[in-house]
């Protein structure tokens, strides 16, 4: 049996549909799994075990060049697929594996698609709050009731994304970056691609920055080259202390490079379901976004949050201008919550 799977196009996202192929590959122990996946999330894919081949979907988000998917979605009839799962809930995701012909087409209802999807889901959010949860489902049979340790609010290792590590490859990053682990290693994962609301202010992580390095550990800067001006900000209030590794490094690399973390502190972000999927300590910081739609998927990670009345807003920016749920989220907080939860998982 051959399996198209069409990606998401957040790295988040990405790392929380491994549980759907994990699935698919225990129903189908045989099947080829093939992933269609934006270039700046293939390097996730390649990471999963059970996915047989990532190819690269040119459309940029928001491009619809109906005559080039019409190709795209011709040239893949050739490959014979049985089955394709649309994972994102947009009309254009649904043509690629329309024009292929695929006989079965699985995904959500939205965007006026039912007619493309001819195993077209409704998308019950109630029984339904997690991500992953949603994802998952979509292996199942039409309405079938899912069983209770997929819907448990609690991240059962079901639904626990794992992504593998190339040791060699991180060695040669190691090498290349001129990297050591002479002192433990702390990982900030400082940006966030959705807006500035859900990002910890640079003071903070700064602050945080400071103490950690005086306590005799090192503070790695992860990021994309989006987020550089946010790591070199936070890198000159730290004094220059830090090892600032924002675009400088490849998904790929980061991935590996981030199993080596003691500790890794985070916004809600891609970073941060990668982090969890390599199976390091994570300390997730939620202002704007809410841990009951995408949570840090690990039992290593734990969410630090104030709760404040206006949160979750899900918005990019402050709407109340005060941004309360993370200036208020001081470092001495977070550093605290971080020794408390250690020690209670040592």
């Amino acid at each position: 049996m051959r399996i198209l799977i069409i990606a998401p196009s957040w790295v988040g996202d990405a790392v929380l549909s491994q549980p759907l192929l994990r699935l698919i590959r225990a129903q189908h122990p045989n099947a080829r799994i093939d992933v269609l996946a934006p270039p700046w999330v293939m390097p996730v894919f390649t990471r999963m075990p059970d996915v047989s081949q990532v190819m690269e979907n040119p459309f940029a988000h928001g491009d619809l060049k109906f005559l080039a998917r019409r190709a795209l979605g011709k040239s893949l009839r050739m490959e014979g697929y049985e089955r394709a799962f649309v994972l994102p809930n947009s009309f254009k995701s649904a043509l690629l594996p329309w024009f292929a012909q695929i006989p079965v087409i699985t995904g959500f209802r939205g965007e006026k698609r039912g007619w493309i999807l001819n195993d077209c889901r409704d998308l019950d959010e109630a029984r339904l709050p997690l991500m992953v949860e949603r994802f998952v489902s979509l292996a199942s049979a039409k309405n079938a009731v899912m069983p209770r340790e997929v819907s448990a609010p609690a991240p059962a290792l079901p639904l626990t994304p794992a992504l593998r590590v190339d040791a060699e490859h991180r060695e040669q990053v190691l090498q290349r970056l001129t990297l050591n682990l002479d002192k433990p290693m702390v990982a900030f994962c400082a940006g966030a691609e959705y807006g500035p609301a859900k990002r910890w202010p640079t003071r903070h992580f700064a602050a945080l920055a400071i103490r950690l390095i005086d306590e005799g550990k090192q503070v790695w800067l992860f990021g994309s080259p989006k987020d550089r001006p946010i790591t070199d900000e936070i890198n000159q209030l730290a004094g220059g202390r830090c090892v600032n590794l924002a675009g400088d490094t490849h998904l790929d690399d980061a991935i590996d490079l981030l199993s080596l973390a003691e500790q890794v502190v985070t916004n809600d972000s891609g970073l941060m379901h990668i982090a969890c999927a390599v199976g390091v300590p994570v300390a997730a910081l939620y202002g704007s976004s809410s841990p009951k739609f995408t949570p840090p998927l690990s039992l290593r990670a734990h969410v630090i949050s104030l709760n404040v009345d206006c949160s979750p807003c899900f918005q990019r920016v402050c709407p109340l201008g005060h941004f309360k749920c993370m200036n208020d989220l001081e470092p001495d907080l977070v550093s605290a919550a971080i020794t408390s939860f250690n020690k209670i998982s040592a």
